[in-house]
């Protein structure tokens, strides 16, 4: 299988479902249908293209791949070697090294994880047991058709919620089924409280068009297309007069931007018109809050 396609897939698929990844898939390999044609694309084509998929520092780890797979002239083909490359962390290597190079390599995914864990009914099963119980099923020459079956497996039968026990090649080995509970293996994930963070999103229109910038590469949603924005911290915005709000919840925290109307450009940046806000490539929280200005402003605003 295609080395390039694998990788791009597998990073797509990190915390983003099967159903939003599969067009933009589609669009991606036909607008860059290999490795070397990614390394060569304008890194705003592609954050552009990535909008909307979230996790944005896999972009600009993608690109970085991407122009180091090309200068070397390929992907290396042990997960040991692909842990060198940026973005790529050990289920990714393991991934690619099995399914693109066949390589034993014991891939652990969210679904893989779960299967192993109900096969052998862990509550709270550690990474090195799970790795070592899967390392043990792998058969020889078929790494990766056995880790994608697994995949599939967990993704559609062996599910988190409502497992199909009844439809499971392994439900006679599974002591999780055995059991009774299998929904209890393996244990949930205490759940942390986000913190609340708030800023403010300026909405600054001229000639049917608004003022867009780019955010620095390092950092959140780094690289991207936005609207001028503050810092986001612990502190309340200041009460001013808003056109609106836009609440978003990221990986480690929650925010409240508030959308506020300025006059002069702020910072470097540049106009885009308005009624082509959906090609700007602005990722799901600078959308959502342009879409709320646009149908608040006021009817002057575009005078």
């Amino acid at each position: 299988m295609d080395p390039y396609r694998v990788w791009l897939s597998e990073v797509m698929l990190q915390q983003t479902t099967v159903a939003a990844v599969t067009p933009r898939f589609e669009r991606f390999v036909t607008k860059w249908p290999t490795v070397e044609a990614l390394a060569a694309a304008d890194d705003a084509d592609v954050f552009a293209e990535w909008a909307g998929l979230g996790y944005y520092a896999r972009a600009r780890n993608l690109l970085a791949c991407a122009r180091k797979v090309a200068a070397r002239g390929g992907f290396p083909a042990s997960a040991a070697d692909l842990r060198g490359l940026p973005g790529i962390g050990p289920y990714t290597a393991s991934a690619i090294a099995a399914i693109a190079f066949g390589e034993a390599a014991p891939a652990i995914d969210t679904n893989i994880r779960r299967v192993i864990a109900r096969l052998h009914a862990l509550e709270r099963p550690s990474d090195a047991e799970i790795e070592a119980l899967l390392g043990n099923m792998i058969p020889a020459g078929r790494a990766g058709d056995f880790i994608q079956a697994l995949m599939d497996l967990g993704a559609t039968i062996c599910r988190a919620r409502a497992p199909r026990c009844d439809h499971c090649p392994l439900r006679t080995d599974c002591q999780a089924f055995a059991t009774g509970q299998p929904e209890a293996f393996p244990a949930p994930k205490i759940k942390t409280v986000r913190p609340q963070r708030y800023g403010i999103a300026w909405w600054i229109e001229r000639d049917g068009a608004v003022w867009l910038v780019r955010r620095p590469h390092k950092g959140l949603l780094g690289g991207m297309a936005a609207l001028p924005s503050s810092d986001w911290g612990d502190s309340l915005a200041p009460d001013v007069n808003a056109l609106s709000m836009v609440r978003h919840v990221f990986t480690h925290f929650a925010l409240d931007l508030k959308i506020v109307r300025a006059g002069e450009p702020i910072g470097e940046g540049w106009w885009h018109p308005v009624d082509r806000l959906a090609d700007a490539g602005l990722p799901t929280l600078f959308k959502r809050a342009a879409a709320l200005a646009v149908a608040a402003r006021r009817p002057c605003a575009a005078a």
